[in-house]
């Protein structure tokens, strides 16, 4: 089984409060571990999670404050802990020219090597062994981009039933085909490993929308998604301060889900004014929605698992 796992860090909108800290998400994919956004305070949310330190790369949605300002204790830490291995930063639009000033603030150099690219929407921004994380476009009042984590489809099931009654004994030929290998029986004939083996089986997919109004580059990256990470800083009676922000509302990222087939909404970057009670968010989004598509309000320190795909 390969492990995927979402631990929220943050999930205030703005400001911190009591209960909730500004904006981070943390995705762990086996062996490889990712940072998406690093507001003020997350170093510690992590430690108090704990996720550990060993990241692959840190991804920045956009760059106002309440999503970056973390990363520059963050890696005074790491330079602390004795880290050598550059870390990879991502960001929208000026990320070349705007971290680097960022990551030197109130130090001649950066405390440990760091590489630095900017992603546009449809750019593959990391590669994995069997998944890629994706940019994809948003709409927020400066340049923004949301991330989405698709894993490669898996092969179909294989049935042994089908491989013995086309002649395949049971055994090292079985391997091979399970592996997408073309066997050679003993009389010359070949089997192929479709004729034994199911359709293939979609791999996992996540969704980070960011700071956005509904869009249709969320829309699209949220097909099918098994979990779709939608802001929610507003409630239905703020709708217009949500588009004047370009900001979402609970409800519209419920429409969103819904309409892009999302299997699992998961609302994030909440206005203090539900940082203690987020109940009437969560019953917008359930309106729309209904009982087929869960929908949660995180909170700090929440983690989600998410198996695989059958």
């Amino acid at each position: 089984m390969s492990s995927l796992r979402l631990t929220f860090l943050g999930t205030s909108a703005a400001a911190p409060t009591a209960h909730r800290n500004l904006s981070g998400l943390f995705v762990k994919r086996e062996g490889q571990s990712f940072l998406f956004d690093c507001g003020e305070g997350t170093q510690r949310q992590m430690i108090r999670f704990g996720t550990g330190f060993a990241l692959d790369a840190v991804f920045f949605t956009h760059f106002h404050a309440d999503h970056y300002l973390g990363i520059i204790g963050f890696l005074r830490t790491l330079g602390m802990l004795g880290r050598t291995e550059p870390l990879a930063l991502v960001g929208p639009r000026t990320a070349a020219t705007f971290l680097p000033k960022v990551i030197r603030l109130g130090a001649e150099d950066a405390p440990l090597p760091v590489t630095i690219a900017e992603a546009e929407p449809g750019d593959v921004v990391f590669r994995g062994d069997g998944y890629r994380i994706e940019a994809f476009a948003t709409d927020h009042r400066i340049a923004s981009i949301g991330y989405v984590l698709i894993e490669d489809p898996r092969p179909g099931r294989f049935d042994p039933a089908a491989a013995r009654a086309a002649g395949v004994p049971e055994g090292p030929l079985f391997g091979k085909l399970q592996r997408g290998e073309v066997v050679r029986l003993p009389g010359g004939r070949t089997i192929a490993p479709r004729e034994v083996m199911g359709p293939p089986r979609h791999g996992r997919r996540i969704v980070i929308s960011g700071d956005t109004r509904p869009c249709e580059g969320t829309m699209r990256a949220a097909e099918g998604a098994d979990v779709l990470v939608h802001e929610a800083t507003f409630g239905d009676q703020e709708q217009a301060r949500a588009r004047e922000t370009r900001h979402a509302t609970a409800r519209e990222a419920a429409i969103v889900a819904r309409d892009a087939g999302a299997q699992r909404l998961v609302l994030t970057h909440l206005s203090t004014r539900y940082d203690r009670d987020p109940d009437i968010l969560l019953g917008q989004a359930r309106e729309e929605l209904g009982e087929r598509t869960p929908v949660m309000v995180a909170e700090d320190g929440d983690g989600i698992d998410l198996p695989l795909r059958d």
